[in-house]
């Protein structure tokens, strides 16, 4: 039995000011779709300076929200497939 190996790429963005730092990620499927989601985290004038820690919570937001888009997409596909509705998908 020959096994396929598929790779996917989460390309990352972050921006940030003086408060908040925001971030966007996305996987490009092998099929070509993209499933796009973001993530935030906000700080307060008496926190330390780390930028690293803003996109580390910014990013695990925007990943977690990648991860229930991925979700949802598989559902409606099981759904569609199948033409009835299935049971969800729990993390």
């Amino acid at each position: 039995m020959m096994h396929t190996t598929v790779g996917w790429h989460v390309e990352m963005e972050f921006t940030e000011d003086d408060q908040h730092t925001r971030a966007a990620a996305m996987v490009r499927l092998p099929d070509g779709s993209e499933v796009r989601a973001h993530g935030h985290a906000s700080w307060h004038r008496t926190d330390a300076n780390q930028p690293r820690v803003g996109e580390e919570i910014a990013g695990a937001r925007a990943l977690n929200e990648l991860a229930m888009r991925l979700l949802t997409k598989a559902h409606e596909e099981i759904d569609q497939a199948s033409g009835r509705t299935s049971h969800p998908i729990h993390v």
